[in-house]
């Protein structure tokens, strides 16, 4: 199974980022075996190298890649991260499905967050976009039809895809009006819909403190701004509906089908 998020585009809530780092810290057997060089294919101003000392006591400096670690998280993995580069995306796209031939990998999914006019005082949706329609059926709720710009990630998703590699985006939606702070319950809710999908054995346990710590952040923040607490309980009530409809949806639909 390859798993793919990929900076620089949307990532709300760095639940993308979140979510590949709590699961690399998780690897059981853990080897960095490949990377793709960035150097010429980044605008270094925007996506600076990242220089820090090593243990010797040398200035190191770190150019843009994007890194290939495989592993076990209960099954064999590989988890493909770094920035969005700048140009030759479809060299790139093109590497990245040379790997994933190489290693025989059946399932690959991009993971992301996206802003959503959700409440972060409910549990975080996650949406979802795939290459095959039999996939579709299995991971739905799908993420409404989109057109217009796009990311890397999604055009690695459609070129795995093309290579017969059954392929899904995931996308946390993350509530919008604090969609660009970390978001440990988005990354919670990306990390949880992959365990479920992919067979995965993940701990999701050293996320609950961070997640109450998180909610109880943000109230504290909108106590202190009564005119977008109730942008925030409106959307909340909003959703509370919305989730009560598909609730009835479902059940009408099971007392419509035949016994047996």
């Amino acid at each position: 199974m390859m798993i793919v998020a990929l900076s620089g585009w949307v990532d709300a809530g760095v639940a993308g980022a979140g979510a590949m780092s709590a699961m690399r810290e998780q690897l059981v057997d853990a080897d960095d075996f490949g990377s793709i060089d960035l150097t010429d294919r980044m605008d270094l101003q925007q996506t600076r190298p990242n220089a820090h000392w090593s243990e010797s006591g040398d200035r190191v400096i770190e150019w843009p890649a994007i890194n290939f670690v495989s592993g076990r998280l209960g099954r064999d993995v590989v988890l493909v991260s770094g920035p969005e580069p700048s140009l030759q995306w479809p060299t790139v796209s093109a590497a990245v499905v040379d790997v994933a031939r190489a290693l025989r990998v059946r399932d690959a999914y991009t993971v992301a967050g996206m802003p959503s006019l959700v409440s972060h005082r409910r549990p975080v949706p996650v949406l979802a976009t795939a290459t095959h329609h039999s996939l579709a059926q299995e991971i739905a709720p799908l993420r409404f039809a989109y057109g217009g710009p796009t990311g890397l990630q999604t055009i690695v998703q459609r070129a795995l895809g093309d290579a017969g590699i059954r392929s899904a985006g995931l996308w946390a939606q993350v509530p919008q009006y604090v969609s660009g702070s970390p978001s440990p319950p988005a990354v919670r809710a990306l990390l949880r819909r992959l365990a479920e999908l992919g067979r995965l054995e993940l701990d999701l346990r050293p996320l609950d403190a961070r997640c109450d710590a998180y909610a109880a952040r943000v109230d504290a923040g909108l106590a202190t701004r009564p005119e977008v607490r109730e942008v925030v309980d409106r959307i909340d009530r909003e959703q509370s509906a919305t989730a009560d409809d598909l609730v009835s949806e479902i059940e009408l639909f099971l007392r419509e089908q035949p016994e047996g």
